[in-house]
């Protein structure tokens, strides 16, 4: 057996050991009120403390106001502006949005919920649909920031030729396969994992308050086609995305370092850009990069290192710890990436008020 699939096993145990069977507790007479004590108890063993409960409500209904607030409003400037909505780089911009909108509406209020019944989410119709949304969503927004990098790299270094190239039908072309390529890898993905359905799992608990992958595959009982496809190919498009970031900024650097090379000068401002959008993709992607790379050291434990790994519960528990980090930090890249793309550009800055400012003379 794999750390991760004992990771999952382990907290199930835990749930097992403080959780009352029927014949502990004479009170209990139905499943669903069995499975509702067991979501609790995997609840608990996740999150013991009710501080840290009540703080986390916070931070999810907080962060899921202010990306929809902001979200919402960059999306409207972009949508009502003639001298924007034409633009290559702001209709990608929106096609980013739209995708961060589905991710925090099913991400943020299935996890507030969880937190306020204090219970884990249950496998049945929604966990599968959010599953497949935020799936379709993140492998959306990777290709979408690939497509943005490669847009600038077009409007700086090949600037004679852009319009040309970055036409009205290749633009939507380019969306179109943007959305194409996350649902075909989304509903194989969540096809393979179907082979490990069965109708005696439905309505029980996860291990987990979101139908993230390592979660579910736990439920369902590790499908091996679904876990190795999921992460090949989450793999090859986050490495694409590093790598066609990587050229086009690289090359928009070297492009404006020739520039003031003559007059012997260092193009700062050049500089400053391109380490601003670099260190921003590195935290866009951060959870992408923790979820590779403890899929990667998952893969090589052996049973070994599991066997040695069980002598610490501090290293079981911190699994719980892991799971409420990567859902907290999948909540960061829908707030900043309207402020990176959208609000840092003067032209979304100056149309905003503008909007406004019309929007209420109107009434």
């Amino acid at each position: 057996m794999s750390f991760s699939r004992a990771v999952p096993c382990f907290i199930l145990w835990t749930a097992a050991c403080a959780c009352p069977t029927p014949n502990q507790d004479g009170n209990i007479t139905s499943d669903a009120l069995q499975q509702l004590n067991q979501g609790r108890c995997l609840f608990r063993s996740i999150l013991p403390s009710d501080t840290a409960v009540q703080a986390l409500v916070c931070v999810f209904v907080v962060m899921t106001i202010i990306s929809l607030a902001i979200n919402s409003c960059t999306l409207f400037s972009l949508g009502s502006s003639e001298d924007l909505s034409w633009e290559p780089r702001f209709a990608l911009l929106k096609n980013l949005i739209v995708s961060d909108i589905l991710l925090i509406v099913t991400q943020g209020p299935t996890v507030a919920y969880c937190l306020l019944q204090k219970t884990t989410l249950l496998y049945g119709a929604w966990c599968l649909t959010q599953f497949f949304i935020n799936t379709v969503c993140v492998f959306c927004t990777v290709l979408t920031i690939t497509c943005m990098a490669l847009e600038r790299y077009l409007y700086v270094c090949q600037a004679i030729y852009y319009i040309s190239i970055l036409t009205t039908k290749r633009l939507s072309l380019m969306v179109g396969l943007t959305w194409l390529i996350s649902l075909s890898f989304s509903t194989v993905i969540t096809a393979l994992l179907s082979l490990g359905h069965k109708s005696s799992l439905l309505g029980k608990p996860i291990t987990g308050l979101l139908c993230e992958p390592d979660t579910l595959e736990a439920h369902l009982g590790f499908p091996r086609g679904s876990a190795v496809f999921r992460k090949v190919v989450g793999l090859v498009v986050t490495l694409l995305c590093i790598c066609s970031y990587s050229f086009s900024y690289l090359r928009m650097y070297q492009e404006a370092r020739n520039a003031v090379q003559p007059f012997q000068q260092v193009n700062k401002r050049a500089r400053n850009t391109v380490i601003f959008y670099c260190s921003m993709l590195l935290l866009q992607l951060l959870p992408i990069f923790l979820k590779i790379a403890s899929d990667a050291l998952w893969e090589l434990e052996g049973s070994m290192a599991m066997i040695r790994s069980m002598d610490y519960t501090g290293d079981w528990m911190s699994a719980g710890t892991l799971h409420i980090m990567l859902l907290v930090m999948l909540q960061v890249p829908p707030c900043i990436n309207p402020l990176i793309y959208g609000l840092r550009n003067r032209e979304v800055r100056e149309a905003l008020p503008r909007l406004l400012w019309r929007r209420r003379n109107n009434r």
